[in-house]
């Protein structure tokens, strides 16, 4: 089996020390796993950490989710405000090769039809790349309303979209750093590429 028809490796991290210590539930891996499950349309695998807010510990995750778990795309909730435990993009810019800025700039875009305070979120994104490996680490909000608006954009009453998520682009993204090909359920999130780099689907038999 080539790399490219493979299951997508999905790594879900979620930054908290409260969480990561116990005193309340995490609602972060279960929302972003939810998402996952009735968006994909293709095969995928998941790796999952809960871990606080120490870069340190981000940065060992992100690295081990990549290089030794071998994830595609790894995404992270949680730890990206202006307070002084929030590191959460300080690790992920540490270990990337490439930044990704179109991917922040499209979630504070998303989260400011609803709030001002949407700028003071830090998410950013990054290709991290090994010399057999590579993988796009993005900072997702913390709340799973905020991820679901994130991930898949904003629709109006008749479900039109009016603001396209992120998530549309990231199946054309792993594509050119060397990943499993990804299909969506269009009804979740309809994921964007160019006519050339659409496979045709097999006939039915």
């Amino acid at each position: 089996m080539s790399n490219t028809e493979r299951a997508l490796r999905i790594g879900l991290v979620s930054v908290s020390d409260r969480a990561s210590a116990g005193i309340y539930q995490d609602q972060g891996l279960p929302a972003l796993q939810d998402w996952f499950s009735q968006a994909l349309a293709t095969p995928w695998h998941l790796e999952t950490r809960l871990i606080p807010d120490e870069r340190s510990a981000i940065e060992a995750a992100l690295t081990e989710l990549v290089d030794q778990a071998h994830c595609d795309l790894v995404v992270t909730t949680g730890g990206t405000g202006p307070s002084r435990r929030d590191v959460t993009p300080e690790a992920t810019l540490a270990v990337g090769t490439k930044e990704m800025p179109g991917f922040g700039e499209q979630m504070r875009q998303i989260s400011l039809r609803f709030v001002p305070t949407a700028i003071l979120s830090r998410q950013v994104a990054v290709i991290r790349e090994t010399d057999s490996h590579a993988a796009l680490i993005m900072n997702l909000p913390g709340q799973p309303k905020s991820i679901k608006e994130t991930l898949e954009g904003l629709r109006d009453a008749d479900g039109k979209l009016l603001l396209p998520g992120i998530f549309a682009a990231v199946p054309y993204c792993i594509d050119l750093i060397g990943g499993p090909y990804i299909e969506t359920h269009a009804t979740v999130c309809q994921a964007f590429r160019p006519k050339s780099a659409i496979r045709k689907q097999p006939d039915p038999a």
